[in-house]
């Protein structure tokens, strides 16, 4: 029946996706870093977003397990939300983590706000997932206009370990999940906010993907 040719197709598609969503040399695949996140955040712990790819990976694999424990920026493009928004996050949930799940692109529209999370002592952990690109335009640029790219390629952004260490934070580089476990271990612990910047690939996709105009059996998972 119906059913039956859903559930078939479901495991096709999970089965096209796999190779997309294993670790590569010196890459980090985002869905496995906010699962392992998740893993080691408490339940109330609070995690804030960007805006873009980052945005999306966060909103599939970031398991919410608590009303009010997940805030982001439905719509209008708003870059530069997250860490602001997870400074007033814990300015009003003092003894709880909070976490901002950032790009590039996003993170440097607003970093000058670490001037003051340290001087007003309010320590969150931003985790950048750094590909170099603006990655949510850069995909449709890529996926839907036969890689005609405008206006995305960010060149060479800051060294955001040393842009943390520049502000009085402490900032990490991680390049493997084990790096990353042991870096957001080492954030929760401490007084001072962390920058942690992990490099992904510039291609590396929000997958599946709807392309607008269409509806779910249209989707696309397998560029």
């Amino acid at each position: 029946g119906e059913g039956a040719a859903w559930t078939k197709r479901v495991k096709e598609v999970k089965e096209k996706l796999s190779p997309l969503l294993k670790d590569r040399p010196r890459e980090v695949v985002p869905k496995h870093l906010l699962m392992a996140l998740r893993e080691l955040l408490p339940e109330n712990g609070i995690v804030t977003t960007e805006v873009g790819q980052n945005q999306m990976w966060s909103a599939l694999y970031f398991k919410a397990l608590k009303p009010r424990t997940f805030i982001s920026s439905g719509g209008l493009g708003t870059m530069g939300f997250g860490f602001p928004a997870a400074l007033g996050a814990k300015v009003a949930c003092p003894n709880r983590p909070v976490v901002d799940i950032a790009g590039d692109g996003s993170f440097i529209m607003t970093e000058q706000e670490l001037a003051c999370s340290v001087a007003e002592d309010i320590p969150v952990t931003v985790i950048v997932l750094n590909n170099s690109v603006l990655g949510m335009v850069a995909q449709w640029q890529r996926t839907l206009y036969d890689r005609r790219y405008m206006a995305v390629n960010l060149g060479k952004t800051p060294d955001f370990v040393k842009l943390a260490e520049a502000y009085g934070a402490q900032g990490f580089r991680v390049g493997s999940i084990a790096e990353f476990q042991k870096a957001v271990k080492t954030a929760l612990s401490s007084k001072v906010t962390t920058v942690i910047d992990v490099p992904i690939g510039s291609e590396t996709d929000v997958v599946p993907f709807v392309p607008p105009g269409c509806g779910l059996p249209q989707q696309r998972g397998d560029y």
